[in-house]
């Protein structure tokens, strides 16, 4: 006889024929394969959702069972919050964008990854403010932050969402945007997923036919000279300027020290905006072309590659200065394994001038993010995971300068205290707004949001 989960399974299997998979399927090892390998977490079932329906379908069969439920979008998450041991609701079937020229407003599906929108809007000569990495979900990215090359410019991708259709707890299916539900609206820019499942987002189209950028490769022996003259240029740099500082090892192993600048601004002025930042040191390799947003947010994506084990730490900085750098050479230096990096995301300009309490997110002054990723091959070997925990943790408690908190999309598994730290003042009225749309706390696989007792 069949148990109710079972009948429940196999009555959704029924209504949503060929949309779900479950662990005895052949495509399962796919549906349930994330950017970072989870080796203790093996979901139930999988809903392959297209449309808001299907979404309503998962939900209320999770409800009816008692089951957890996770949402899959683009599935980058290192701490693999995308993946529960209960229902998934993969939004890889919602991966549309359609961009209205003239208003300059994308509609992306909840699936979407930043490649997905650049293929739509690089031809058009129009940008929408993303992150790092062509291949992460534009959905997770904005509802938690979105730093990017373009931040000076034009802010966070949270910044730039100007609506949202999103399936609640209770079924319901809401528009949230300034007009009409905008105490949620407040809460989905830096709340992360802690809301609901996100179908579409509106976002601005930015006028930008090209950018100018280039990874310029320097020795790892002139790290603390290359660095601390890349963030002298950086200080008296315009808005439209941003730089990433990049450490780590080469396919052999060997460390070295990376600079990503990024002009955004006139054409015209790209090449001599960023000619300084070719003689920082010995140039080992790289050059400076205008090209695509979307080439530029591709130019990480051979770094990191799918399917090894993650871990990840990060901090906030008020400036990355000399002792932040030797911090970062230093950990560097006594990295456990060639898979160990770190990287810098700077927040300046647009974004520094948004007021605090304008939405969720937290931390509006000048600073810089630093993110300490480690990532390894899975040996089934628990020590390793236990040695790059280590340290990514040591590394960031070598930055004693560190603000309080931390980047909220980057925080791990219950890792409430940072987090609320990492909202401030916004804390309050964020916990207050989860409980009125998601009393029972439905969408806890997500961004680690302290309830309101």
């Amino acid at each position: 006889m069949l148990n109710s989960i079972e009948r429940g399974l196999v009555d959704l299997e029924r209504r949503l024929p060929g949309l779900i998979s479950r662990p005895r399927d052949a495509g399962y090892a796919t549906a349930v394969g994330i950017w970072a390998k989870q080796v203790d977490i093996k979901p139930q079932v999988v809903v392959h959702c297209k449309s808001a329906a299907d979404i309503q379908a998962a939900i209320r069969f999770a409800g009816e069972h008692a089951m957890p439920l996770s949402v899959r979008g683009g599935g980058h998450d290192w701490a693999g919050r995308a993946l529960c041991d209960g229902v998934v609701i993969d939004l890889g079937g919602l991966r549309g964008v359609a961009v209205d020229a003239d208003r300059r407003v994308a509609t992306i599906g909840g699936g979407a990854r930043a490649g997905d929108v650049t293929a739509v809007t690089d031809a058009l000569g129009l940008a929408v403010v993303a992150g790092s990495a062509s291949s992460v979900g534009m959905a997770g990215l904005t509802l938690g932050g979105g730093y990017g090359a373009l931040i000076g410019r034009f802010g966070l991708a949270l910044d730039n969402l100007i609506g949202a259709e999103i399936v609640l707890a209770d079924g319901r299916i809401v528009s949230a945007d300034p007009t009409g539900h905008a105490d949620l609206f407040w809460a989905l820019r830096g709340g992360g997923g802690n809301f609901g499942v996100v179908t579409s987002m509106r976002h601005r189209a930015h006028a930008m036919p090209s950018v100018h950028s280039g990874m310029l490769v320097y020795p790892f022996s002139e790290a603390v000279s290359v660095l601390a003259r890349c963030v002298e240029i950086e200080l008296a740099a315009p808005e439209a300027l941003t730089v990433q500082h990049v450490l780590l090892a080469d396919p052999d192993g060997t460390p070295m020290t990376i600079i990503v600048p990024t002009w955004c601004g006139d054409p015209d002025e790209g090449e001599a905006r960023l000619a300084p930042f070719l003689r920082l040191g010995t140039l080992l390799a790289g050059q400076i072309e205008r090209q695509s947003y979307g080439t530029l947010l591709s130019m990480f994506d051979a770094h990191i590659p799918n399917g090894l084990q993650v871990v990840m730490d990060s901090c906030w900085l008020p400036a990355f200065d000399g002792s932040g750098i030797e911090a970062a050479v230093g950990a560097m230096t006594n990295a456990v394994s060639p898979g160990c990096a770190i990287i810098t995301h700077g927040f300046r300009g647009a974004a520094s001038r948004i007021p605090e309490d304008a939405t969720a997110f937290g931390l509006r002054r000048d600073h810089t993010l630093v993110e300490m990723l480690a990532m390894f091959p899975d040996r089934s070997v628990a020590t390793d995971r236990i040695l790059h925990q280590n340290w990514t943790r040591s590394t960031r408690e070598a930055f004693r300068s560190a603000l309080p908190g931390g980047y909220p999309n980057f925080l791990g598994r219950g890792d409430f205290e940072r987090a609320s730290r990492s909202y401030g003042n916004n804390l309050g009225k964020l916990q207050d707004i989860k409980r009125r749309y998601d009393p029972e706390n439905v969408f806890h696989s997500t961004i680690p949001l302290p309830r309101m007792v």
